[in-house]
């Protein structure tokens, strides 16, 4: 008996269906979000990808990472499959460290604008030299209401259901 689809995801391309083949190139439209049903309270969501990989600019060797992405999601999250496929795009891509790490947190703050995001590689040494780079976002603080910071509110990026 074929499965019922799921309306409330409906505009998850990528979720239950078999994918033989990952995108060229990373994009942050590669990165598919659905509504967050708890956007009342903060908390943390943590993606690690042990088994990273992309290709030195220069000399056209594999770099070899530990991503971690962690952000407080706003009013979309994250949905796994696709940031799979979207970090799965840089292994054909020559991108040096510090450029994929501050790549990937403007793809996910693009994608689904949380109140908090961070960015974490842990490269691979080479030639005697190992490179962690760390990139953050904060949602601008829009002003104080009874002395307490409220923050903007934002859409750029989210995709609609």
């Amino acid at each position: 008996m074929p499965a019922k689809k799921n309306t409330k995801y409906g505009s998850l391309t990528l979720l239950g269906k078999p994918v033989s083949r990952y995108p060229s190139a990373p994009s942050a439209k590669t990165i598919e979000t659905f509504k967050n049903q708890y956007a009342s309270r903060r908390y943390l969501i943590k993606f690690e990808c042990a088994d990273f990989t992309s290709l030195c600019p220069v000399t056209g060797q594999p770099d070899f990472a530990k991503i971690t992405i962690e952000y407080v999601p706003g009013d979309r999250c994250i949905e796994t499959k696709s940031l799979k496929f979207y970090l799965a795009s840089y292994r054909n891509t020559p991108s040096f460290n510090e450029e994929i790490v501050n790549r990937v947190l403007d793809d996910v703050v693009a994608a689904c604008s949380p109140q908090e995001a961070l960015v974490y590689g842990e490269f691979a040494a080479r030639g005697g030299i190992s490179l962690s780079a760390e990139a953050q976002y904060t949602e601008p603080v829009a002003g104080v209401d009874n002395g307490r910071p409220t923050r903007k509110s934002s859409s750029v990026g989210a995709k609609s259901l």
